[in-house]
């Protein structure tokens, strides 16, 4: 937050040379925006879905540690 802040008066700023400062402040408030949606909402998904794929690689390994000591040793 601190630093999309301290970016708020490049992209805002007038005055003498401001014309190129207000691109690199409007990319930078935008790279960072961009960059926390992503993190807060791609994270938890992902989590999500390791925890689905480590379920069902727990219960597909039950079921087949099962069947074999159904059929017993060859």
């Amino acid at each position: 937050m601190a630093a999309l802040l301290g970016a708020v008066p490049l992209a805002f700023g007038s005055g003498v040379g401001s014309e190129l400062r207000q691109p690199l402040g409007i990319c930078i408030i935008g790279g960072l925006l961009v960059s926390q949606v992503l993190t807060l909402f791609t994270t938890p998904v992902i989590y999500l879905y390791f925890g689905r794929l480590a379920a069902w690689v727990g219960r597909s390994r039950a079921s087949g540690e099962s069947e074999e000591l159904a059929l017993g040793p060859y």
